[in-house]
């Protein structure tokens, strides 16, 4: 299994950027698919952007297509999420996910605050 630890939430202005990290443990990370997810206080958990292992194939959610951008780097077992152009409705708790032969581990999220 892969334990999973987010960083790179925080307070920030609408129009501005943060850039998430998502540091990896175990040696099958290369292996797996990773996502990142979202929840707003009430809301479901959704999906915001994926990458597969190879990093060569990405899907994003319609409401960030074209602002944010989902990455990998393998030699250092992390994934981030660049996040330009921030709306207040952006705001959530972001959470880390991998995918690997039918199993899903989550990290322990970081909030992203965005300010109007």
């Amino acid at each position: 299994q892969v334990q999973l630890v987010e960083s790179g939430g925080g307070l920030v202005q609408a129009g501005g950027s943060l850039r998430l990290s998502c540091a990896a443990s175990g040696r099958t990370f290369s292996s797996h698919a990773m996502s990142w997810f979202r929840q707003a206080p009430g809301k479901e958990r959704d999906v915001v952007a994926v990458i597969n292992w190879s990093g060569g194939y990405t899907h994003y959610a319609d409401s960030v297509k074209g602002r944010f951008t989902i990455s990998r780097d393998k030699a250092n077992n992390t994934v981030y999420l660049q996040m330009n152009s921030l709306k207040p409705e952006d705001t959530a708790v972001y959470y880390c996910a991998s995918d690997y032969q039918g199993s899903r581990s989550w990290g322990q999220g970081t909030q992203v605050t965005v300010s109007s």
